[in-house]
């Protein structure tokens, strides 16, 4: 599927975009699906949990509060997603491994890199609305991830 965000926001013109100057870090730099949203704070155990189940090419979108303290997602945790069928991760925080992850075969978002990991207290929530750089992002939602940015709407636009 190919598709480039401006064109799709000239077409859908009341879809939200995620205002956020999120870097490009994964293989695939163009990705899309239905969300999975996952809502924690330096703790990535409910990603780990995610990433273990069948992605059938939905996307997890994470908001981790823009820390960029602790990394959200791994190498590890970035293989699993790709091996399960998750077609991406859009992060509101940071991920570490960055060379590994840049050639797993996933599309990943995050607004930075830090060596660190998190903790895990199995703290957070998944399937919940989360608002993240002006956007509403619902489970369910669409989600549309390349170079130019992350569009988010409740109905397919392509």
């Amino acid at each position: 599927m190919t598709f480039a965000t401006p064109d799709l926001m000239d077409a859908a013109p009341n879809a939200a975009v995620i205002e956020l100057q999120f870097r490009n870090l994964g293989a695939h730099p163009r990705f899309s699906g239905r969300a999975v949203t996952i809502k924690c704070h330096e703790d990535n155990s409910l990603v780990k949990q995610c990433v273990a189940e069948p992605g059938d090419g939905r996307v997890i979108v994470v908001d981790g509060g823009g820390s960029l303290r602790q990394a959200l997602l791994g190498d590890m945790l970035a293989a699993e997603a790709a091996d399960n069928g998750w077609a991406g991760l859009v992060i509101n925080g940071a991920i570490r491994d960055v060379d590994d992850i840049a050639v797993t075969a996933l599309g990943v978002q995050a607004l930075g890199v830090t060596p660190r990991k998190t903790d895990k207290r199995g703290e957070g929530q998944r399937d919940i609305v989360v608002h993240i750089g002006g956007a509403r992002i619902a489970p369910g939602d669409y989600i549309y991830a390349d170079n130019n940015g992350v569009v988010v709407s409740a109905e397919p636009l392509l």
